[in-house]
């Protein structure tokens, strides 16, 4: 089987995760260059090494792009590889605006090219199996869902901007809800969020700490929290209540050993997303490269980021006027 050829654009964590993933763990890829305005990602096992990524869409030998570059540049990034007529893999989010993913969803659809988003808990085995008993009915009809994120902390407040808790880490949880709830729409968000964990940089506009009330057009209400900084480890979990049944999904021990001493009883934890999803990281990637070769749809699509974008924006609204919004088509 002729394997595809990617391209890399921005290298940094998540993309030398993604970089070494197309370069050892998938079969079906290959990772022809990468593209990182500082030089990064040397240390990729790649072909070719760019600092700008017009030179990726220049390259004929490309076939699809992975973008790990930062959020501000996505949907412009995404524009410009769909009109090279490469496929897309983007990180979440497409978009920081509607406007521009509605842009960017549109460009992949005139030139015709694959497009899937990196929302990877989707791809995760406990949420996949929850989905499948939803798709199943044995959990009936979904009441009540919910969802969290809790980072292991270590953030610089500095290197954080305005609502990115609700455009970069919340909105996983906003697909979670929607991937919980198939087919439902979100109408009306109200959200609370506030510098809880670096409360000196509370007036520069940062929010650490946040949770999101989502109501459905099905009836249904979903709940999102996240926060910066754990002392625990890396804390992501969902659940689902039905009306025949309900499923939780996530464990951050990071195996199911648990010591009992002098002091009390302890398990061992997960401390980073790339430790508690690398699997579902290297799934979504592999279900890209199958839509590639077999010219189906991918599993994730610009539609959903859209939707989940439009929940964060609207939370981020309510965020700041301290009143619910309503969420239009």
């Amino acid at each position: 089987m002729e394997r595809s050829r990617f391209a890399l654009i921005g290298a940094g964590r998540m993309g030398l995760f993604h970089g070494e993933t197309l370069s050892h763990r998938l079969p079906g890829a290959r990772l022809a260059a990468v593209a990182d305005p500082v030089g990064g990602g040397k240390e990729l096992d790649a072909d070719r090494f760019y600092t700008d990524a017009a030179q990726v869409w220049d390259d004929p030998e490309i076939d699809a792009v992975v973008i790990a570059a930062p959020a501000r540049l996505h949907s412009d990034l995404i524009v410009a590889a769909a009109r090279a007529g490469k496929h897309v893999f983007c990180e979440k989010p497409t978009a920081l605006t509607l406007a521009d993913a509605d842009r960017a969803i549109a460009a992949t659809r005139d030139a015709g090219v694959v497009f899937q988003v990196g929302f990877q808990r989707r791809f995760a085995p406990d949420w996949a199996a929850a989905r499948a008993l939803l798709d199943g009915g044995q959990i009936g009809t979904p009441r009540l869902l919910r969802s969290l994120t809790r980072d292991p902390g270590g953030f610089d407040p500095a290197r954080v901007p305005p609502d990115t808790i609700f455009f970069e880490t919340l909105i996983h949880d906003f697909d979670v809800l929607r991937f919980l709830n198939p087919g439902a729409h979100a109408v009306e968000v109200y959200a609370t969020a506030d510098a809880l964990v670096e409360p000196a940089w509370r007036e520069r506009g940062l929010r650490d700490t946040a949770a999101v009330l989502v109501r459905f057009d099905n009836g249904t209400t979903g709940f999102a929290e996240a926060c910066f900084a754990t002392s625990y480890g890396h804390d992501v979990r969902a659940e689902v209540f039905g009306s025949a049944g309900a499923a939780t999904m996530g464990d951050a021990r990071r195996t199911a050993m648990t010591f009992s001493g002098p002091s009390g009883r302890t398990v061992a934890t997960m401390h980073s997303d790339q430790e508690l999803f690398g699997n579902a990281y290297i799934a979504e990637l592999a279900a890209f490269t199958d839509a590639i070769r077999t010219g189906t749809p991918p599993p994730v699509t610009g539609d959903d980021a859209r939707a989940a974008l439009a929940i964060a924006v609207a939370a981020a609204e309510s965020a700041r006027t301290g009143h619910p919004v309503r969420i239009t088509p």
